[in-house]
């Protein structure tokens, strides 16, 4: 016999899930409606406010340098942060406890501050380009997520699966990216695809380290919002939550989350 499901458990969970799918609905709506205004519920349909992002020159470069940000600073946060969590759990013993606190200070520190002590330090004080300080950013703001990702993958993991091929003659190194990396293979993407999504939808920091000729889409979003209000914007949105959703399905696809039924 099947256990009653309360009715008050239904209603509430179906007002989770309005409040959490009924501001994309209505998002979707608008990029959809043929006037010149945000609409919802639409008024007619059309697709012109979708052409019109392209035709934009400024949706169109924010988005080349979205892309450039997100993948070049995961890349770098993959690259130290994965021998960051290697170390704080192979030699957790011989490291200082605050060690593993440092890399959780990006979090912990607000995205405001963050932004402006990299403007005032690096590309004031130390004149580098605004593309680099940019990429400087996204990167200490993506990398306490890589840490974290992949050191709970390597929580699991056997040391004593790496000490026995390096008895047997394996170099470190080999043995690193043989037999370690292969078993956290699916952390490592985590860590990759939660670190793209945190920084391709960053505001906060990069609101302080753009520049002349260099922004990026969710900063073009606020300008463009100051002197328009067509549905362009809504368009933009729908735009990032496709790119959302088809990264949550690679994840399913490639870490298996989809539940199997028999």
């Amino acid at each position: 016999m099947g256990t009653r499901i309360h009715p008050l458990l239904i209603v509430m969970t179906a007002l989770v899930y309005v409040f959490l799918i009924g501001p994309l609905i209505i998002i979707f709506g608008a990029s959809v409606s043929d006037t010149s205004y945000l609409a919802f519920p639409p008024q007619g349909l059309t697709l012109r406010w979708f052409e019109n992002i392209w035709e934009v020159s400024a949706f169109r470069r924010t988005i080349v340098t979205s892309l450039q940000v997100a993948l070049l600073g995961t890349g770098l946060a993959l690259l130290i942060g994965i021998p960051a969590a290697y170390a704080l759990n192979r030699y957790r013993i011989q490291l200082p406890g605050w060690l593993s606190t440092l890399f959780v200070l990006p979090i912990l520190v607000p995205e405001i501050v963050i932004g402006f002590s990299l403007l005032r330090s690096i590309n004031v004080g130390f004149g580098v380009p605004v593309f680099a300080t940019l990429l400087i950013g996204h990167t200490l703001l993506v990398l306490p997520y890589v840490v974290r990702v992949i050191s709970a993958s390597l929580a699991s993991f056997d040391f004593s699966i790496e000490e026995a091929a390096i008895s047997l003659g394996s170099r470190p190194a080999k043995t690193f990216f043989t037999v370690v990396l292969p078993n956290i293979r699916s952390g490592v993407i985590a860590a990759f695809i939660l670190a793209f999504i945190t920084s391709i939808n960053d505001v906060s920091v990069s609101l302080f380290l753009t520049g002349p000729g260099i922004s990026t889409l969710p900063i073009q979003i606020l300008a463009h919002v100051e002197q328009f209000f067509d549905p362009t914007i809504a368009s933009v949105s729908v735009l990032l939550m496709v790119l959302t959703i088809i990264v949550m399905i690679i994840v399913e696809r490639t870490l298996g989350l989809t539940v199997v039924t028999k």
